[in-house]
């Protein structure tokens, strides 16, 4: 790999870019790029924050030494080229001291989980282990895990798959909500109805109150008047039966609560004016 010395220092992030975009994670949800904050030990700013469900997070740092390993590749000598195979290791080891020396965990909120260091390529950390196999002990004795891009988007793919569940976990939560709030509001609805209901009866009884006044009191008075030689210019028209009762529901979660009184059938009887008169 050769790379031109202004461009070693950008390879790492955006290496970083795309093991973020193939890990499916979205920008300012799962992650945020670039974030600066200021404490005790200065300025920190890490190249990526994974934000994890629950509130925890992890840094990923991307600024890994990557110069002894890239002029390795370039010299033809052997003797030469584990030299500075071995200055790689020591870069790398020196690099876990100083992301461990940054102490984020006191700089962010909610607390890191660990400092990730990124290598942006699988090599890189193999190279460093060959010269110096302690590395992985000594970095999680400081809280900082070495990273290659396999690693790094197996680890993303796991947090967006949490992330996934978390989201899939509150729809549930937002739908047993939903459930209740529309239980309620039909209990609501169905005591409207009961009400409704009884509303009705109450106005058909009345109607048929009504109709049996005007049969029993009214029209015989009325015969009596015509008998009298009194005329008029319009004729009664033809009170017929209220034939439409009021549904009641019959559903299982309804008859248990069905001590209401049964709906009238408000027919209208025609009684003979000759009972009436005898009344």
């Amino acid at each position: 790999v050769r790379l031109k010395v202004q461009d070693r220092g950008r390879w790492g992030e955006v290496q970083l870019r795309r093991v973020v975009e193939m890990a499916g994670m979205i920008e300012r949800c799962d992650f945020d790029e670039q974030v600066s904050v200021k404490g005790d030990a200065g300025l920190q700013r890490p190249d990526l924050i994974i934000r994890l469900p629950g509130g925890k997070s992890i840094i990923v740092d991307a600024k890994a030494p990557l110069s002894a390993y890239l002029d390795a590749l370039e010299v033809a000598d052997d003797a030469e080229r584990e030299t500075r195979l071995k200055h790689h290791a020591a870069q790398v080891r020196a690099h876990i001291s100083q992301l461990s020396s940054k102490v984020y965990w006191q700089q962010f909120d909610p607390t890191p989980e660990f400092v990730v260091m990124f290598l942006p390529g699988e090599a890189f950390f193999g190279a460093a282990l060959q010269y110096d196999p302690s590395l992985i002990e000594f970095g999680a004795e400081r809280s900082v895990i070495a990273a290659s891009p396999l690693t790094l988007l197996a680890l993303l793919r796991t947090v967006a798959h949490g992330w996934t569940q978390e989201q899939l976990a509150e729809n549930a939560r937002q739908i047993s909500r939903l459930g209740r709030d529309i239980y309620d509001r039909l209990c609501k609805m169905v005591e409207h109805l009961i009400d409704l209901r009884k509303k009705l009866d109450g106005a058909v009884e009345a109607y048929n109150a009504t109709v049996g006044t005007i049969e029993g009191r009214v029209l015989p008075s009325a015969r009596k008047m015509r008998e009298l030689g009194v005329t008029a210019t319009r004729e009664l028209e033809t009170l017929g039966p209220v034939e439409v009762a009021t549904r009641r529901l019959q559903a299982a979660e309804f008859t248990d609560a069905a001590a209401e009184p049964p709906a009238l059938d408000a027919e209208v009887v025609a009684v003979p004016a000759a009972e009436l008169e005898q009344g």
